[in-house]
């Protein structure tokens, strides 16, 4: 994710803003009688990564079983791949049959519904992508909408109709990239609110560059952010730990879900910082997630054996 992203780092403030006033309403509405423990699933944007061959994945192993062994290792994929193509029903079977049970794949819609069409006129790719996306059944979790950063508050109604018009059978997040949905405070209340009308997720991008991307308003009691790291410098450490106590103060208000997608320039990084936030998601929420981890690898003979 280049989005957002800076060579310097000295002057920015990584730390999270306040909460937005409507965040907590959100959460408490949202608790039920009974509370059921959270759900918490991170993952990576691809699962194709070589780097890993030979340490968290086996030496050796062909491309097609890269998906069952990053199943191993996260709980959760931002699956890009859907958004320059949509796939076709055995593809998704595949990926489905790769993966266990609790493994949640959240698919980004096609660029040709967000970036080219620009939401008009879509029916026919919505209907095609969701019948696709569908066929995951219960390891389908939340389908994400990324405008494009061109897209501004101009076309909120196509924004509006396209969200109405979208099957309420795929959970859908929304990201917004455009400045102007973040610089008046009355516009931006308008679509929070709207999100919330739907029952659409409002997604929350940690993000160097653009600190305006972290309004820290939820619009459902599902959490969907997504963290773009720096090499393992130290703030990725320092903004782990505070994502940590926000999502442990929303845990204890109510938060049912959180997905949290890590985004590294080298991908060896994103298993050491999911582990050290797991680390602390476990000692502030209890919420117990397996941290990836080195598989040991098999020495092929031995000259002095």
């Amino acid at each position: 994710m280049d989005f957002g992203r800076l060579p310097d780092l000295r002057y920015v403030d990584f730390g999270l803003p306040p909460d937005h006033p409507e965040t907590a309403r959100v959460l408490a509405q949202a608790r039920p009688s009974q509370p059921a423990p959270p759900l918490l699933h991170v993952g990576c944007p691809i699962w194709t990564n070589k780097e890993w061959v030979g340490s968290y994945f086996p030496a050796g192993i062909k491309e097609p079983d890269y998906l069952h062994y990053y199943a191993q290792q996260f709980n959760s994929l931002e699956l890009n791949t859907t958004h320059y193509r949509i796939p076709d029903a055995p593809t998704v079977r595949r990926w489905r049959a790769a993966v266990g049970p609790d493994f949640k794949f959240c698919p980004k819609l096609p660029r040709s519904i967000s970036h080219e069409r620009e939401l008009f006129q879509a029916d026919d790719l919505v209907t095609t992508f969701s019948r696709a996306i569908e066929e995951l059944q219960d390891n389908l979790g939340w389908a994400f909408l990324q405008l494009p950063p061109h897209f501004g508050p101009e076309h909120l109604p196509r924004l509006e109709r396209f969200l109405l018009d979208f099957p309420a059978s795929v959970p859908l997040a929304v990201e917004l990239r455009h400045p102007r949905w973040f610089a008046d405070k009355g516009l931006s209340d308008a679509v929070y609110a709207t999100l919330e009308a739907l029952n659409k997720t409002l997604v929350i991008t940690d993000v160097a560059g653009r600190r305006d991307v972290l309004p820290m308003r939820l619009t459902t009691p599902v959490a969907f952010i997504r963290f773009n790291g720096h090499g393992l410098h130290s703030t990725d450490y320092q903004r782990a730990d505070a994502w940590a106590q926000r999502l442990a103060q929303w845990v204890a208000q109510g938060l049912h879900h959180i997905y949290i997608f890590i985004h590294q320039k080298d991908v060896r990084h994103a298993p050491v910082w999911t582990t050290h936030f797991l680390n602390r998601m476990r000692e502030l929420t209890g919420i117990k997630v397996a941290p990836p981890f080195i598989i040991p690898q098999v020495v092929q003979g031995n000259l002095f054996g």
